[in-house]
C-alpha cells in the first residue's frame, strides 16, 4: 500500500531539498504527481533544483518551486509556510532534511555547537511546530520525515556536535511520533529517516567519484518511500557495506554499554576490540 499522503496532488515541503538525499526525493514525489517544495540556502542551487525536479513533474514548473530558507531562523520557516500555502495550499508532506556537518569536537567553540544544533535539531523542530498542527487540523492524511543518521544512535567518536544533534532529533521524533498518535483524529504519522553510507555533497569529503561502499541518494529515496508503505517508524537503510544485521549488531552492542556498565563508546575501546568482532559475528551467524 501507498502512504495516504504520498498521492498525486498532495503537497510536499522539502528542506534541504537542493541536493544529496532531499533532492532525489523532490525528484521521487514529483514523479508521483506530488507539487513540491524545494527550501534550501543558495538562490542558483535552488534554481537548479527546480529545473532537474521539475523535469520529473507530470505538470512540469507548475507542480515545483523553490524557496531560500535558514532551517534555524523562525522567520524564514513562517514566510516558507505562508509562501506554499499561497502557491498551493495546505501542506501534507513536510520533509525535514536539512543538515549540516563541518567536522566538530568537544571543545570546538561556541558558534560552531549552536550552528550545527540549531540546523540539524532545531530546524526540523521548528518546522514541526510550525507545519505539522496544520497539518494535522485540516484532517487530511499527512506524513512528516526527519532525516536522522546513525551516528545519532551509535554516536562514534570524533565529530560530537553532528552526534548530539540527530541523537537529539532521534528523541525528538520519537515524542512527535507519540504525539501524533495518540491525537483524536490524527491522520498525520511521523517517521525517522535514518540513512547508511550515502555519497552526497555531505559525504563526498574531496572525492568525486561514489566509493563502492556508499549507495546513491536515489536507492536512498526508494528504500524510504518503500519503508513508509510498509509503515516503518525507523526507516533503517542499509548501504553496500553495512546490511541491516551489521546495523543491528552495532546498534545492540552500543545499547549494551549502558547495561552491562562497560566504558562509554567500548567499541572503539582498544581492550573490547575481540569481544566486540565477536560479537558481531556471532548476531550475523544467528542471521538467516
Amino acid at each position: 500500500m501507498t502512504h495516504p499522503a504520498l498521492v498525486p496532488g498532495s503537497v510536499a515541503v522539502i528542506t534541504g531539498g537542493a541536493a544529496g538525499i532531499g533532492l532525489a526525493v523532490a525528484k521521487r514525489w514529483a514523479s508521483m504527481g506530488l507539487r513540491v517544495c524545494i527550501a534550501d540556502l543558495g538562490s542558483e542551487r535552488i534554481e537548479n533544483a527546480v529545473n532537474e525536479v521539475a523535469a520529473f513533474a507530470p505538470n512540469g514548473f507548475e507542480n515545483v518551486v523553490g524557496f531560500e530558507a535558514d532551517v534555524s531562523q523562525r522567520a524564514d520557516l513562517q514566510q516558507l509556510q505562508r509562501f506554499v500555502q499561497q502557491r498551493f495550499g495546505g501542506v501534507s508532506v513536510l520533509m525535514n532534511n536539512a543538515g549540516i556537518q563541518p567536522g566538530s569536537s568537544v571543545f570546538d567553540a561556541q558558534h560552531t555547537w549552536e550552528r550545527i544544533l540549531s540546523v540539524n535539531l532545531g530546524g526540523a523542530v521548528l518546522g514541526s511546530q510550525l507545519f505539522v498542527p496544520v497539518m494535522v487540523s485540516s484532517g487530511r492524511p499527512g506524513l512528516v520525515i526527519n532525516t536522522g543518521s546513525k551516528q545519532g544512535i551509535t554516536t562514534p567518536p570524533e565529530d560530537p556536535a553532528y552526534n548530539v544533534s540527530k541523537a537529539g532529533l532521534k528523541v525528538f521524533t520519537e515524542a512527535l511520533a507519540h504525539e501524533l498518535r495518540n491525537t483524536e483524529g490524527c491522520q498525520v504519522t511521523a517517521h525517522l529517516l535514518i540513512p547508511g553510507f550515502v555519497f552526497t555533497g555531505l559525504t563526498a569529503q574531496g572525492r568525486t567519484e561514489k566509493p563502492a561502499g556508499a549507495w546513491t541518494p536515489e536507492q536512498t529515496a526508494d528504500f524510504m518511500v518503500e519503508r513508509l508503505n510498509q509503515g516503518d517508524f525507523y526507516i533503517l537503510c542499509p548501504d553496500n557495506d553495512a546490511p541491516r544485521s551489521l546495523d543491528e549488531s552495532r546498534i545492540l552492542w552500543a545499547a549494551d554499554d549502558i547495561v552491562k556498565n562497560r566504558p562509554a563508546l567500548s567499541r572503539w575501546h582498544k581492550d573490547y576490540t575481540e569481544a566486540f568482532a565477536q560479537f558481531v559475528q556471532t548476531n550475523q551467524a544467528k542471521k538467516p
